[in-house]
């Protein structure tokens, strides 16, 4: 979801720290999903509405089933979500951050406990291909939802976009005074080394390695999140 929202997280917040994390774990998961399951997107909507596009064509290397499920997968995602935001936007930030991570997690893990039995060169075994396409983007749209949410400006954790677009029009040399700037360019280096690393695992130790690595981060980093002071304040939706 391409969206900056105007509020800002609140001074001392831990959330632009835990958000820059997660857009590494973007780069890995994205890299599993594009290098290992048929060219689909497990974060970035965008990617897939094209590549239905060219399946709906018959393009040669493209399919409808996978980006179209893709879709539907992240879209459950992001309607959990939105009901989880609703339960817990008005107590500790840190429940709410906790219950995200651990669903997150779970289904990274689960994705990587499906991908020992899977193999990207022949894409087969077909429920493996989608068992791993559903979970990955079932954890991304939890994750895009819960952000949205929580409304931290040029840190959407998925999408770049709208940051590169900031970068340039925001800019001195535009006539703006380029606000969060180097968030905005740690928003970008972030999910471009997660994708080089992801991109690298993938190619030597298969498809298992990045999206375990991806739930470590997601848990771990958000554990020492709300550990701040901050994550003990309610964060209204």
């Amino acid at each position: 979801m391409e969206t900056n929202s105007a509020p800002g997280a609140p001074r001392g917040s831990p959330l632009p720290g835990l958000l820059l994390l997660l857009s590494v774990t973007t780069g890995l998961v994205d890299a599993v999903s594009i290098l290992g399951l048929a060219k689909v997107f497990s974060a970035n909507m965008t990617g897939n509405i094209v590549f239905l596009g060219f399946g709906l064509a018959q393009t040669p290397g493209f399919s409808v089933g996978p980006n179209l499920f893709a879709i539907v997968t992240f879209l459950a995602g992001a309607l959990i979500a939105g009901r989880v935001g609703l339960s817990y936007g008005k107590r500790p930030l840190r429940h709410w951050l906790t219950i995200a991570a651990v669903v997150e997690a779970a289904l990274l893990w689960v994705a990587a406990i499906m991908a020992l039995y899977y193999s990207p060169e022949n894409l087969e075994p077909r429920w493996g291909l989608y068992g791993i396409i559903g979970l990955t983007a079932i954890a991304m749209g939890f994750r895009n939802a819960t952000i949205r949410q929580l409304k931290v400006p040029d840190l959407t954790t998925t999408v770049l976009t709208l940051t590169l677009t900031g970068i340039a029009a925001d800019s001195r040399m535009a006539g703006g005074a380029s606000p969060n700037l180097g968030r905005r360019i740690a928003a970008v280096l972030a999910i471009l080394v997660g994708a080089a690393l992801g991109a690298v695992m993938v190619m030597r130790w298969g498809l298992a390695l990045p999206l375990l690595v991806s739930g470590i981060i997601v848990l771990f980093g958000t554990i020492a999140c709300v550990r701040h002071p901050a994550a003990a304040l309610p964060r209204s939706v």
